[in-house]
């Protein structure tokens, strides 16, 4: 895509690509997840494909922001464990969107947005008691090999929804609900992952033509409404109990699946 036209876009458009990234930085030191909004409304702006370009490094400032909060909770062996399968992932996405049109994009992401969410809340009320008692967070849980098994698959899904449409942050919202991360570890976690995904999604995404010279500039001016959303995100965490937090992540998938398959 020739960049040059994201600089054609109006006064409220601009205004609602900044209110999305007020919520990227929200969503990245308070409720991770909420992005899929933000996701949608950079696919409602802008084409789908060019939208994942202009987002991403919006995504990254504020992964920046969330690890220089949570560093210190971040739970290393998770990460090592989910690394090999998203890379995985990232390559299976990247081939994605050599073929794939706007609609098929957006409807393969929300189908598995939705998919992730259902399973989630699923096991949950299966397994209620079972993961409130086992609620830690360094939990042991996914140190099993089902735990194993579920963060290949929870890698290679999140990957691909990453490298596709910057929406793998439900998908592994929902891993790390269903692994019995609290908040703090929740978020610690995620950040130090989203950061290292992101950063290392970049040459794909110059590859593919989706981000350039062009698309930086209108993040640049689009970043610096990174800053007050996570203030806002960082103040309004410890005022969130861990059950509302794990509703709000949850919801937030849902309506980013939503938006994407009706729109």
């Amino acid at each position: 895509m020739n960049t040059m036209t994201l600089w054609h876009i109006s006064g409220w458009e601009f205004a609602a690509l900044a209110a999305a990234a007020l919520l990227v930085g929200f969503s990245k030191t308070a409720v991770s997840g909420a992005n899929t909004v933000s996701l949608a409304i950079f696919a409602a702006v802008l084409p789908a494909r060019a939208s994942t370009g202009v987002l991403l490094p919006i995504l990254i400032v504020g992964d920046v922001l969330a690890v220089l909060t949570y560093r210190r909770y971040a739970h290393w062996p998770t990460l090592w464990r989910l690394f090999p399968a998203v890379a995985a992932g990232v390559v299976i996405g990247t081939l994605f969107l050599v073929w794939a049109d706007d609609a098929v994009v957006r409807t393969s992401i929300g189908a598995i947005l939705l998919l992730m969410a259902g399973v989630t809340v699923w096991r949950r009320r299966k397994a209620e008691a079972g993961a409130e008692a086992g609620a830690e967070d360094e939990p042991d849980a996914v140190a099993t090999r089902s735990g194993r098994a579920k963060a290949r698959s929870y890698g290679v899904l999140g990957g691909f929804t990453t490298m596709v449409a910057n929406a793998g942050g439900p998908v592994m919202s929902m891993y790390l609900l269903s692994a019995g991360f609290r908040k703090l570890g929740f978020l610690g976690t995620s950040a130090f992952f989203f950061l290292i995904v992101n950063v290392t999604k970049v040459p794909f995404s110059v590859g593919l033509g989706l981000i350039d010279g062009h698309s930086l500039l209108l993040d640049a001016a689009l970043a610096a409404f990174v800053v007050p959303g996570a203030l806002i995100g960082k103040w309004a965490v410890n005022r969130i109990n861990q059950r509302l937090f794990e509703q709000l992540v949850i919801a937030a998938t849902i309506i980013g699946g939503l938006q994407l398959l009706l729109r």
